[in-house]
């Protein structure tokens, strides 16, 4: 899968996905600094799914009704970097085909998949 990793996302995490074969990109590594528009548009660009811990990104698509290629909200507060690389990895395997076109929430307790209209 291509996802788009937001600038608040863990570097671990990244290198993680990476290593499981999915490509990356980062915009730490392409244009720091972008707003949240930026952030999405360039995530619609590229077909990309948008990485982030930013809830942001719920108002953008939702009250405001901009597109996205999907978002995965990642909620998960407290844990190292590799414990949350291996929920959200975990995530991303068992709902591979439900993730494009959609807005996941990732919490420590659960996944909550809703297609973005």
């Amino acid at each position: 899968m291509k996802f788009l990793g937001d600038e608040n996302l863990d570097f671990q995490i990244v290198e993680r996905l990476r290593l499981d074969g999915h490509t990356v990109l980062y915009v730490i590594e392409m244009e720091p600094g972008i707003s949240d528009d930026e952030v999405l548009d360039l995530a619609n660009r590229e077909g990309a799914i948008l990485l982030t811990f930013d809830k942001d990104f719920g108002e953008l698509v939702f009250r405001l009704g901009r597109i996205a290629a999907g978002v995965i909200l990642i909620r998960l507060f407290g844990l190292s970097p590799a414990d949350k690389a291996e929920i959200l990895t975990n995530a991303i395997s068992a709902y591979p085909n439900q993730l494009l076109g959609a807005f996941t929430v990732i919490t420590s307790k659960s996944i909550r998949i809703r297609k973005i209209t």
